[in-house]
């Protein structure tokens, strides 16, 4: 428990009843799904000139410069009228397409900035909004869930890029259903880009993926440029360490003077994850100013552990705070989950929720 002021809040009271995670059951139709393939709210403003390169890293600074000339290829290629299949050496223009991969792949640990530059390379990208894509690979499956294979086949085959972050590679099945769909849509001429985690097993923080990332989508991996990113959790670099938790009855004030903002018991919401699609976690956070919990405390099991790491990447996406009582977000995961084949995903998220915690300090008036 903290010893820290009561919070205050932002202003008079509002609101006597706080919004709640639990009581949202969100639908999301297909259109939402399409419409919504555009960086996150969090990364709309980055671009290759906000990301400030480590300079103990020079790979980080080899990163934005190649990044650089991979947009703006797509771009003079594009205004040479170099054709789809041409671009990416298939069809009859084949011997004249140019040589070398026609994708990127960005491999490194958590932190190092890899969605930061992902982004930065959907704005430089010389084209409309429409005819460009961003997602996560979950987000990619749901979408093929939603319209179906070939539907989304034809709704992403007019895109000049499609940046996948996150691809899942500890999901086999799924891992062959995006190989296969990037394939066609490799076959329209769409550039790729994309990230990864590692395999599970795979303990090298990110060393190991480029090759297993290669090796999973088969017969694309002509088509992509590994580029390693090393360096530290820049979330960590130079910042304070994450605030204490509050008290309950902080976090309660605070959720009852904070216009917008949830309140919620920490295992009630884990349980009503567990009833709510991962597809919906970013409408379940619709119109959130902050997120205050209570009784924060370790996750049960592996299967709620990954629930709550997709609930907290979309509150990252979209700068939510998380003001809570409890637990520290370090100690979320067991040393088992901690030294286990998820590892990335759990560190990925203590690091976030670490941030957002820090975003809640700013947020909320102490007095």
């Amino acid at each position: 428990m903290s010893s820290s002021p009561v919070p205050s809040g932002t202003g008079p009271l509002t609101d006597p009843a706080p919004l709640s995670l639990c009581a949202r059951e969100p639908r999301v139709p297909a259109d939402r799904l399409v419409a919504e393939m555009v960086p996150p709210p969090r990364f709309d403003s980055v671009r290759f000139g906000t990301y400030l390169p480590d300079p103990n890293q020079p790979s980080q600074t080899e990163a934005v410069r190649v990044l650089e000339g991979f947009a703006a290829g797509l771009g003079s290629e594009a205004a040479a009228g170099s054709g789809k299949r041409r671009l990416f050496g298939f069809g009859k223009a084949a011997k004249k397409a140019p040589a070398g991969p026609r994708g990127v792949y960005l491999d490194g640990g958590y932190g190092v900035g890899k969605t930061h530059l992902l982004a930065s390379l959907w704005h430089a990208t010389p084209a409309e909004p429409a005819l460009k894509a961003f997602g996560t690979f979950v987000e990619l499956t749901n979408l093929v869930g939603a319209l179906g294979f070939q539907q989304t086949v034809r709704t992403l085959s007019g895109h000049r890029l499609l940046c996948i972050d996150e691809f899942e590679l500890d999901d086999p099945g799924d891992t062959v259903l995006v190989s296969t769909l990037l394939g066609r849509l490799v076959d329209e001429g769409v550039a790729l880009a994309a990230t990864s985690n590692t395999l599970p097993g795979k303990l090298g923080e990110g060393r190991f993926a480029a090759a297993d990332f290669l090796r999973e989508i088969q017969g694309l991996s002509a088509h992509f440029r590994a580029l390693r990113i090393d360096g530290e959790d820049y979330r960590h670099r130079g910042l304070p360490e994450a605030p204490p938790p509050y008290s309950d009855e902080q976090v309660t004030k605070a959720a009852h003077t904070t216009e917008g903002a949830s309140l919620d018991a920490f295992s009630p919401l884990l349980e009503h994850l567990a009833r709510v699609h991962p597809s919906r976690y970013g409408a379940l956070t619709d119109g959130l100013k902050a997120v205050c919990l209570t009784g924060v405390r370790p996750v049960p099991d592996q299967s709620t552990a990954l629930r709550l790491v997709v609930l907290a990447d979309r509150l990252y996406d979209r700068e939510v705070p998380v003001l809570a009582s409890g637990l520290p977000f370090d100690r979320l995961f067991s040393d088992e989950m901690l030294n286990g084949g998820y590892r990335k995903k759990y560190f990925r998220a203590i690091s976030r929720l670490t941030a957002l915690a820090r975003d809640a300090g700013k947020l909320v008036d102490f007095r």
